[in-house]
């Protein structure tokens, strides 16, 4: 990939600032419009606004518990050249669009409702990230500018000057009590409506698939992962966290591994720079150990003793394969390559893989370097899994920094790496290296078919201090499927008697992350009896090798049903789903982000089903 892509991407006004959905930010100048609310019912402002708060995100001093924004998203084009959201806040409702046209940036704020006492919009204008560069307000407008770029932004309607606020910055206050518009070019202020308006049609008709299910489905992962899309200061580059609230509770930004990559996957389809730039954003953290970290903050805080599940082959094949291009591959091959040999290395057991945590000396201090470390807790982190009973009663080897359990479902991934990596191997010419790889997919293949069990129909986990097969069940114990190491009889066994088991994984609501069966479903908590999107997506990459027609229609269209019930009730895409009834909210545990965009997988399905270019 050129380095001139990656420039490219971070250009121009979005919403790039992570700590609002109503701050535009035109890059590369970090020259900042941050749109909010004053109220007159609390007397609060709101400055900052995410999608999908929960009560326990707003921090104290701001408003109470009952004035956390309500948002509902709407079309975000990846480039910012159009956005649309709802916003509701202490009374106040009102509808907000941008465009970009020409370089200029326009917004039309549309309220929805009146107060006694108008609330009003605020305009702030500052400059982000250290930029050279100040803000001022000059009479009825604000200025942006560094010693090249001056930026003026102008505003229909009567100002309301108020000097006590909360506003840190340069601002003006507008009644809404009626239209506003906001632009950065005051000879084009007359005309902000209709290009708004232009360029949201010129935008949705762009869009549209021609099937209204199939449209809802695919906006729905599209949205939003273009609104969890932000720019990182840090490496000046764009990436896609899995929320901004993950974002904003972990200093400016956090990347999980096979999050982002499945973050890539999706944005593949109509955005190539943006998935190659989280591909590289993720698998050019490699540690020196070749190993590509669970987590990385913003903060510099890496998980130097584990990782997560290794899909980084598969999504840099699937995206080569969906531009018709290999040029990922050869950027990208080598980091790959030393991820798939770190596993080899640090994570086998007589020819096992298990899940673990190698201790290492602490660069930053915190508590994940410190106490967390070389314990069966981190090893169960760097599953993806990490509260899910399949590890309850595991025990753990401080001297191998392994968890004793034969995993089925890292074995799979690795089988499943080892073959994508090969495949890109010959694409690029790699071929000193091809034998090494399907050496090291042979020995895996081999030592998975020994965790087939006859008398269950599945392939098990195997305790490795006892020897002793586990009978817990989960998704990943399909994930053979996904290797392509089960027989067609095998998965077919797999899927009768335990996929279509209304006692294990069948229902209204599928797959849940653990079997409806274990004592420990009822809890509903994270990974003990929600569903996940990368489970069933992970799962459907599987059923999709074998014929399996019956599940494959299954999970297709249950995937469909499980995304589309959130969204169509709250425009919410989330981090998990209730396995009995398959809503995202109304969790006493407050355990599902209500915006993460790794939900969108279960539209990926479907896409992938229709036979789109996905992979």
């Amino acid at each position: 990939m050129s380095e001139e892509r990656v420039v490219k991407l971070g250009t121009g006004w979005s919403t790039w600032n992570t700590r609002s959905v109503l701050s535009h930010v035109h890059l590369p100048e970090g020259f900042a419009i941050s749109l909010g609310i004053k109220s007159y019912h609390s007397g609060h402002c709101l400055r900052e606004a995410l999608i999908g708060r929960r009560d326990k995100s707003r921090k104290s001093g701001t408003a109470g518990p009952s004035d956390v924004e309500s948002i509902l998203p709407g079309p975000h084009a990846y480039d910012g050249s159009f956005t649309s959201l709802e916003l509701e806040w202490d009374g106040v409702k009102v509808r907000i669009e941008t465009a970009v046209d020409d370089g200029e940036w326009f917004a039309v704020i549309t309220p929805l409702n009146a107060q006694l006492k108008s609330a009003c919009l605020t305009v702030e204008a500052g400059v982000l990230w250290g930029r050279p560069g100040y803000a001022k307000r000059v009479g009825d407008s604000l200025l942006v500018q560094n010693d090249e770029v001056t930026v003026t932004v102008a505003v229909s309607g009567e100002l309301r000057e108020e000097p006590v606020t909360e506003m840190r910055g340069p601002y003006l206050m507008l009644p809404l009590n009626g239209t506003i518009c906001v632009v950065t070019n005051p000879d084009r202020l007359a005309d902000a409506e209709l290009i708004v308006e232009n360029r949201k049609a010129a935008y949705l008709a762009s869009r549209d698939r021609g099937d209204a299910k199939q449209q809802e489905l695919y906006d729905a992962m599209q949205i939003c992962l273009a609104w969890d899309t932000i720019y990182d200061p840090f490496r000046d580059r764009v990436i896609s966290p899995v929320s901004r609230i993950w974002s904003c509770d972990n200093g400016g930004w956090v990347l999980f591994d096979w999050d982002t990559y499945f973050a890539a996957w999706m944005a593949g389809l109509e955005n190539k720079e943006l998935a190659y730039s989280n591909a590289c954003a993720i698998t050019e953290l490699a540690t020196d150990k070749g190993m590509i970290p669970g987590m990385t903050r913003a903060n510099g805080l890496k998980t130097h003793d584990r990782s997560q599940p290794p899909v980084g082959s598969i999504t840099v094949r699937a995206l080569c394969d969906m531009h018709g291009e290999t040029v990922l591959a050869e950027r990208l091959f080598d980091l790959l390559l030393g991820w798939n040999r770190w596993y080899a290395e640090y994570r086998d057991w007589d020819g096992y893989l298990c899940w673990g945590s190698n201790p290492y000396e602490a660069k930053i201090g915190h508590i994940l370097e410190t106490v967390v470390l070389n314990t069966k807790f981190a090893s169960m982190l760097e599953s993806g899994l990490d509260n899910s009973p399949m590890y309850k009663e595991v025990g753990y080897d401080k001297e191998r920094n392994l968890m004793a359990l034969a995993d089925v479902g890292l074995m799979s991934f690795y089988i499943a790496d080892c073959k994508a990596l090969a495949d890109l191997a010959r694409r690029i010419g790699r071929d000193d290296v091809i034998e090494e790889i399907n050496q090291r997919a042979d020995k895996y293949s081999a030592r998975l078919k020994t965790l087939w069990c006859e008398e269950t129909g599945l392939f098990l986990n195997k305790h490795l201090d006892s020897g002793e097969f586990q009978h817990r069940y989960s998704p990943t114990h399909f994930y053979p499927l996904l290797a392509e190491v089960a027989t067609q009889a095998q998965a077919q066994r797999m899927i009768d008697e335990h996929f279509f088991n209304e006692e294990e994984f069948w229902g209204d609501w599928i797959l849940p992350s653990i079997a409806r069966n274990d004592p420990m479903y009822p809890e509903q908590d994270y990974w003990r009896g929600r569903i996940w999107a990368p489970q069933n997506f992970l799962v459907y990459l599987g059923i999709r090798k074998y014929d399996l027609p019956k599940a494959r229609k299954a999970l297709v269209e249950k995937s469909e049903a499980l995304l589309l019930k959130e969204w169509r009730e709250h425009g919410h895409v989330h981090e998990n789903y209730c396995g009995d009834t398959g809503m995202g909210c109304g969790t006493d545990k407050q355990n599902s982000d209500a915006f993460y965009h790794w939900g969108g997988l279960l539209g990926l399905i479907s896409v992938m089903e229709r036979g789109e270019k996905a992979g």
